[in-house]
């Protein structure tokens, strides 16, 4: 029996899993499609009920995982194959060359050359990187990647730009082989494509932005560093509307609702307070609020601000004034009776979850459910499936998710290795 687990997502509740796991007795294994560690957790502004930055949690595990010898991990990878059964799995894996190695110190020698432009996927395409980029300013582990897509045919200057030789043109995929004794799925998600409701306009009206998308303008290392202004125009964002269930609890869409979406917008509301605190307004159309137990007194205290407006309502339609570039929005009051039109500066779209493991063709016998997510009780042993893999769910859940699959882990294994240095299991955050 390999006392080694392996884990598919390099997100929250994959990390966790990881480190509990490794904390725990086991090697751990995460193998990450993107360039860095973190997943979504990294692109946001803040948590919510704190308001805290996202590194205040990130940075504890990364420490644990730099200072874990039974830690190891791929970033650009992908599972090709999975074949055995628990206890006794093997694992073909193949790591995608990023054409920098660990000679890179982020000089940044190699950007200031470079001629190539690519769109920024950390920033959701609102602004643009060098063909050769560092993913993000807090990237873990902390090293250049070269969009090779994005560069000119010949060209070399990054290359030469470098003087400590960390660039390498030649790289090339390569297969590594594991022998484990489970794999957990913490595939997470992906935000669901708002252009697909056509009475939103997104991608139309050109001030009409996802949830996601305003998480990067109010960070500090966002597109705009930090100020929230308008897309089309650099326009300060005064006035404000956030459109709930945006695709969510709709069967031509998403049937069901995404869990996080009304904390996400009542957290967003706090941003144009934040960033405008004296004239800015913020108007919130609902289906119902989800905020329940431990959140109600965040949603209390974002209703004690009399420029946050609440409206039971869903939106109608969203149209551009092409002459202002404002934002018009038709919506059903359901309280006050009829329907409504007003104005904005910006529209924000409070847009779903929806599973990355849907349609990922994953080399695994899973069960799924209608929606894509991935069933609580796999039928075959030895394979887990955690946090937003499994359901719309909060960073804090999903943490608790991640130490319940480690948990899982250790049993596939038959338990706590015995010749392992373990120690008692800290739980993360």
């Amino acid at each position: 029996m390999a006392d080694k687990v392996l884990i598919v997502g390099g997100g929250i509740s994959g990390i966790t899993a990881a480190v509990e796991a490794a904390e725990a007795g086991l090697e751990a294994v995460i193998i990450e499609k993107n360039a860095y560690l973190g997943g979504r957790v990294a692109q946001l502004h803040k948590y919510f009920p704190k308001l805290c930055p996202p590194y205040c949690g990130l940075e504890i595990n990364f420490k644990r995982i730099k200072q874990n010898p039974k830690i190891s991990f791929h970033t650009m990878a992908e599972i090709k194959s999975i074949s055995g059964s628990e206890g006794n799995y093997k694992v073909t894996v193949q790591v995608n060359p990023g054409y920098v190695n660990e000679k890179c110190t982020c000089c940044n020698d190699c950007v200031a050359e470079c001629p190539g432009e690519r769109s920024n996927d950390f920033n959701y395409g609102m602004d643009t990187t060098t063909a050769i980029y560092l993913p993000h300013e807090m990237s873990f582990p902390m090293r250049y990647v070269l969009d090779k897509n994005a560069c000119a045919a010949g060209c070399t200057k990054c290359v030469d730009a470098c003087k400590y030789g960390a660039i390498d043109l030649d790289m090339q995929p390569k297969t590594v082989e594991y022998d484990v004794s489970s794999v957990v799925f913490a595939t997470g998600w992906n935000p669901y494509d708002a252009s697909k409701i056509d009475n939103l306009n997104f991608g139309v009206a050109k001030n009409v932005i996802t949830n996601v998308m305003m998480e990067r303008l109010a960070a500090p290392n966002g597109p705009t560093k930090g100020r929230i202004v308008r897309p089309s125009d650099g326009k300060e964002v005064k006035n404000i509307a956030f459109a709930q269930c945006a695709g969510s609890r709709d069967e031509n869409n998403l049937d069901y609702c995404s869990s996080i979406c009304c904390m996400a917008s009542l957290k967003q509301a706090t941003y144009i307070r934040d960033c405008y605190p004296e004239d800015s307004k913020a108007t919130i159309f609902y289906i119902d609020l989800r905020a329940a137990g431990k959140y109600e007194d965040f949603l209390m205290q974002v209703k004690a601000d009399e420029n946050v407006t609440m409206t039971k309502g869903k939106v109608a339609k969203i149209e551009e004034d092409p002459a202002t570039g404002d934002v018009i929005v038709t919506v059903e009051d359901i309280l006050g009776g009829g329907k409504v039109e007003a104005r904005f500066d910006m529209v924000v779209l409070a847009s779903g979850m929806e599973p990355a493991a849907k349609g990922a063709n994953l080399p695994a016998d899973l069960v799924y459910e209608a929606n894509g997510f991935m069933d609580s009780q796999q039928k075959v042993a030895g394979l887990h499936a955690c946090g937003v893999a499994r359901r719309p769910d909060d960073v804090a859940t999903s943490v608790q998710d991640g130490t319940g699959a480690a948990l899982k882990s250790i049993q596939s294994n038959g338990g706590i290795p015995k010749s392992a240095d373990a120690v008692e299991m800290s739980g993360g955050n």
